[in-house]
């Protein structure tokens, strides 16, 4: 049986094999690869690089939510850039947490899904044999840890400790895996993620610089709230997004209409936790009273565990501050993917739509970064954030990383040669949700999918003119050439990319009787 802890009091963690404290066990420096370790360069910063789940990138108040408060995440961004335009490559949680890791796309790093269902496409986790930030910052001197959330299918390297949620992790009294060994906390989770990384910071070694990647549950369902925020929002009317309510518009994909993640009715079952208190959904009332009922009930909550995010992270930024270490310490906030609210009648993500492609991407280094800017123009993507940290480092980023450092962009030094398009992939079908295995090309204005098994589907959508993406225009004449061009651009980007498959290689179709027909 594994052992129980109260979330408050358990400061000293046990490691596997060890009765040792968490300050001894990290002033030991207890190998997490066999690389050597060098001195990190003078005057490297600290990072933290913290990351929530499925978090909406409007689900905050420095990007223009008006109902959410989000202080301390607003706060990197007020005192650091906001990045407007930041994208994941791929929107489901561990191939993106796995494109954060190594700066690769999908199709590289191998991890293209979740690994929930076994069959032909699933994969468990990264290679033994892959390398990624934390490594290279650790084998440069830095002492890494990860605690939170980590839920990719291999266990963590290159950490000297590590304390994450065993798989997808429970709202309340959460097992963790601590280095190795079952432990169990009380408490809601993300307080007792927290109080893990307070516990990392407060005992860390001091003679080098730390890399802590402190990484939350929320806001994932099923939305279960700490009873301290039962009351938020209670008496509030969450607007009701577009599409929500309203047949597929004509000429949307049938990819659109086939998949299950709609809130209704595919999402009432959450509720069977995330609402006994407060009350739950009355599966009584008519059904379009029943389908706004259920909207409101899932925001709500939605937005509850965003509030002890919110608190978290507020104790991370005010221990730098009391501790001396704001100013030359990187503080990156993110999420793994985004997240349909209701948009076009979704919920969950998956799909190459913006709300399940935008990320909130917020970054504040007092030493370097002017606070309050604001980037509205260049597209950032999660493949970039390990060559970015490693750049900021000081390190030079390997050459086979895919993604590129945003280092000069941050620190307002030009934007020349940047990106103007990128590719996006989604490779798992059959499976939960029913999202169609797809890969597209979105650049400044236009955005082009491509569902590419049978039956194939083409969507074109003009993001100036339709920022909500509801008219399919990729069989309008006038956007032939276009269409071309954009086809293209998908063959290069995948040739550049090293996604290997031959363009136009259209695999069968594998039924598991899990999705529609």
């Amino acid at each position: 049986m594994p052992s129980r802890f109260n979330r408050r009091t358990a400061l000293q963690l046990l490691g596997a094999g060890t009765v040792l404290p968490l300050a001894a066990r990290l002033a030991a420096g207890t190998p997490a690869d066999d690389a050597p370790r060098r001195s990190a360069p003078k005057g490297a910063p600290n990072i933290i690089f913290i990351m929530t789940d499925d978090q909406a990138q409007d689900a905050l108040g420095i990007y223009g939510n008006p109902i959410l408060k989000t202080p301390n995440m607003d706060r990197i961004g007020r005192e650091g850039i906001r990045f407007n335009r930041a994208f994941v490559t791929t929107s489901v949680c561990a191939p993106s947490r796995a494109s954060y890791l190594t700066g690769l796309y999908a199709h590289s790093h191998g991890v293209t899904s979740n690994g929930e269902e076994p069959g032909w496409y699933q994969q468990m986790g990264l290679r033994h044999d892959q390398i990624t930030y934390p490594m290279l910052l650790r084998r440069a001197g830095y002492h890494t840890a990860m605690v939170g959330k980590w839920h990719i299918k291999s266990m963590p390297t290159g950490f000297d400790h590590w304390a994450i949620l065993q798989g997808q992790g429970s709202y309340f009294d959460p097992q963790f895996i601590v280095n190795g060994a079952p432990v169990r906390f009380r408490g809601h989770t993300d307080d007792v993620i927290g109080d893990q990384a307070m516990a990392y910071l407060q005992q860390r070694p001091t003679d080098r610089p730390f890399c802590l990647c402190y990484q939350f549950k929320a806001p994932h369902g099923p939305w279960e709230p700490d009873a301290r925020f039962y009351d938020a929002f209670k008496d509030v009317q969450m607007p009701i997004p577009p599409g929500f309510g309203q047949p597929q518009p004509e000429g949307a994909p049938e990819a659109f209409s086939r998949t299950t993640q709609q809130v209704i009715p595919n999402m009432r079952d959450f509720f069977h936790k995330a609402e006994r208190r407060p009350p739950q959904v009355d599966q009584n009332l008519p059904r379009p009273e029943r389908d706004h009922a259920v909207l409101q009930a899932f925001l709500r909550n939605y937005y509850r565990v965003l509030l002890g995010v919110d608190e978290n992270v507020g104790r991370v930024l005010d221990f730098l501050d009391q501790n001396g270490l704001a100013e030359n310490t990187i503080v990156i906030y993110t999420s793994d993917n985004g997240m349909f609210l209701g948009e076009h009648g979704f919920y969950d993500k998956r799909m190459m739509l913006e709300p399940s492609i935008r990320v909130p991407m917020l970054v504040r280094w007092p030493a370097r970064i002017h606070p309050g800017r604001v980037n509205d123009q260049d597209m950032v993507l999660n493949i970039d954030v390990a060559p970015t940290l490693l750049d900021m480092a000081g390190l030079t980023p390997p050459d086979w990383m895919q993604g590129r450092s945003w280092q000069k962009i941050a620190l307002d030094q030009g934007n020349a040669g940047w990106r103007q398009d990128f590719l996006y992939e989604w490779f798992k079908y059959p499976a939960v949700h029913c999202a169609r295995k797809h890969r597209g090309v979105r650049t400044q204005r236009w955005k082009l999918i491509h569902f590419w098994e049978t039956p194939e589907e083409w969507a074109l959508y003009d993001l100036h003119a339709d920022p909500g993406e509801f008219h399919n225009v990729v069989d309008e004449p006038q956007h032939a050439e276009l269409v071309a061009q954009l086809k293209q651009r998908i063959t290069q980007l995948r040739a550049q990319t090293g996604d290997v498959d031959p363009p136009g290689d259209v695999p069968p179709r594998r039924e598991t009787g899990k999705c529609p027909a």
